[in-house]
């Protein structure tokens, strides 16, 4: 491996101990610690848990994978330890946690005024280009979410958690799978009913991504009173009716660009149709927001039939933390 190698003891100094005062959170995979090394770097310590059903996997993945890619919207791996029974991840610390972290949350999503929060949505969009297009190696990261958006001091958005991502050959456009992982809200119709999964299955979740943040709400909580309408669903008829302002994170009124804000919902929109060929590709995104010129319209987005697709009352939950594993049998 063309990574560095931490001593164990090392680790356990960083972390003191992995005391659960350094504890950052914790994920299918394991916990994840704060530490300082000797130097005063300040490290994210991911730690395989030893009842963990997906850690092993992720671990390789995630070596394999993260430590090959360098980009400024991509989280920075530094390095591993594999030593006695301890399989340790060492990541750049992101001293702001997670976009989640503020954007749920009624007093700290006032923390992100309008222009962090489009700064935050373009520097995921380019991370993306990256992945599906730019990097030695064309990935699917297939758990997009705002919890694996990590933001640095600056607030400059950096895509993680690489631990069930998918490598795709330069000819390679769709793959099928018969067991389908992601968090449910994220996970596009094409991969939750029949395990098709492509960079377009990204650009869903993406676009989900997008609306929330405009939104400050959540999609797989989210409910009209009186309607069967997830946060897809009610953009949509917002759009629909010119009323898309509407759709816009109360804390945020003061600061929003409007324009901007049109724009980004349209283009979530786009991503977010139900047919992964109607959706753009990701450096079509980037292109579309720094751009002023008109969008396409879109089309209906996915799971707007007011009820849930029955396919997707199937899917088993194996954790509280909105780490979804689906066993969906591909049709």
């Amino acid at each position: 491996m063309d990574l560095p190698t931490f001593d164990l003891s090392t680790i356990v100094h960083a972390t003191d101990q992995f005391s659960s005062r350094n504890e950052l959170g914790k994920g299918g995979y394991g916990p994840v610690y704060k530490g300082v090394l000797s130097n005063g770097t300040e490290i994210a310590v991911k730690r395989l848990s030893k009842n963990s059903d997906q850690g092993l996997q992720e671990f390789k993945t995630e070596v394999q994978l993260i430590a090959k890619l360098q980009h400024r919207n991509l989280v920075k791996l530094l390095g591993c330890c594999i030593q006695q029974e301890e399989k340790l991840l060492i990541y750049e610390l992101m001293p702001n946690r997670s976009l989640d972290y503020f954007i749920f949350d009624d007093a700290r999503r006032k923390l992100l005024d309008w222009t962090k929060r489009f700064h935050i949505i373009s520097g995921t969009a380019r991370g993306l280009v990256y992945l599906h297009q730019d990097s030695r190696l064309r990935i699917i990261h297939r758990d997009l979410k705002t919890s694996n958006i990590l933001l640095d001091e600056d607030m400059n958005a950096k895509i993680s958690d690489f631990g069930i991502a998918r490598t795709f050959a330069a000819d390679q456009t769709e793959a099928k799978t018969k067991r389908v992982m992601g968090t449910h809200g994220y996970i596009s119709p094409e991969y939750a009913v029949r395990g098709s999964f492509s960079m377009k299955s990204d650009v869903f979740a993406f676009g989900v991504i997008m609306l929330e943040v405009v939104s400050g709400r959540k999609n797989r909580d989210f409910r009209v009173p009186d309607q069967n309408l997830n946060l897809l669903g009610h953009a949509w008829e917002l759009w629909n009716e010119g009323r898309a302002l509407e759709l816009v994170d109360e804390s945020v009124r003061d600061s929003v660009i409007e324009v901007e804000a049109l724009r980004c919902i349209q283009i979530g929109l786009l991503c977010v149709q139900g047919r992964p060929e109607d959706r753009p590709n990701m450096s079509s995104v980037v292109h579309m927001l720094d751009d002023d010129k008109p969008l396409p319209r879109p089309r209906l987005p996915a799971f707007y039939s007011h009820q849930e697709d029955s396919s997707l009352s199937n899917h088993t939950i194996y954790s509280a933390n909105e780490v979804t594993m689906s066993l969906l049998a591909a049709r």
